[in-house]
């Protein structure tokens, strides 16, 4: 796995709000969403505790349903923090977990999993968000007519998650993990046999972005190679190389210069390691 902290709104340095569990049977990944009103409990906070309550529930029932586990953990937090839907603060969850038989996965919001199967690509991700009706004080045109990463970029940020967020857990919007246990039953669901499965990525769209946005790998098996012929690290580097020549956010309109970044790769077959893994 590789991780690395982006930037604040105002380019400054702050803590990485990914944050990546790993277990002997499963890895979650989760991309804690930026907070942009002044509050206690940030996204990367929510991320890290919400990490914890998942790593407990698949411990105790390594084969429970993925839906099931984060419903009782999103419950329990909330419960135990107090936490209030639509005042919370959320993040992005992607579960892979494998028994001897079956590879599963889960994802809510847009922290994609990918599994490379025996001659196939499966990709998992949820576009509910990407496909949401853009705000009307769109952060993003005032990017691309060169407006740039200053305080007016700030408040029509600011007023662009405020129409995006009345669209947060309810139908015909997205779906995320915040005080709303009932939003884990509508992530994205994918398995396969462990036979067939290769390999498996994860990644926050602070990696995704490389794919979907930059066009940086022409696909997910673009990527799956470059991190197996030159380890995971240069696929971090490709996509801040990438933004460090669009430092205004002209060519590529996104909330701030570099966001997060968190990658995951996990192998199942031992005769299609990668060549930094033998």
């Amino acid at each position: 796995m590789a991780e690395r902290a982006g930037v604040r709104i105002d380019g400054g340095v702050r803590a990485n709000e990914d944050q990546i569990v790993v277990l002997p049977h499963a890895v979650v990944l989760l991309d804690g969403a930026t907070t942009l009103q002044p509050r206690a409990r940030s996204g990367g906070w929510y991320a890290e505790c919400l990490g914890d309550y998942l790593r407990r529930g698949l411990n105790k029932d390594p084969e429970a349903d993925l839906a099931e586990v984060l419903e009782t953990a999103i419950g329990t937090m909330a419960e135990d923090y107090e936490l209030k839907p639509g005042s919370s603060p959320s993040s992005t969850v992607a579960i892979v977990r494998w028994t001897d038989d079956h590879v599963d996965s889960l994802v809510l919001a847009d922290s994609p999993v990918v599994a490379f199967t025996i001659g196939d690509v499966h990709v998992v991700n949820d576009t509910r968000l990407a496909n949401l009706p853009r705000p009307s004080s769109s952060h993003r045109e005032h990017l691309r007519e060169g407006g740039g990463y200053g305080e007016e970029h700030l408040e029509l940020l600011r007023s662009s998650a405020a129409e995006v967020g009345a669209w947060r857990n309810r139908e015909g919007g997205f779906w995320v993990a915040e005080a709303d246990p009932a939003a884990a039953r509508q992530a994205i669901r994918a398995g396969w046999p462990r036979d067939q499965v290769q390999s498996v990525i994860m990644a926050s769209d602070g990696v995704s972005c490389g794919v979907d946005d930059y066009g940086l790998f022409a696909d997910w098996t673009a990527l799956l190679d470059q991190a197996s012929d030159e380890g995971l690290h240069s696929v971090l580097d490709a996509v801040r190389k990438a933004e460090a020549t669009d430092p205004d956010g002209k060519r590529w309109p996104r909330p701030k210069l570099h966001d997060d970044q968190a990658l995951v790769l996990i192998h199942f077959d031992d005769d299609w390691l990668p060549d930094f893994l033998r």
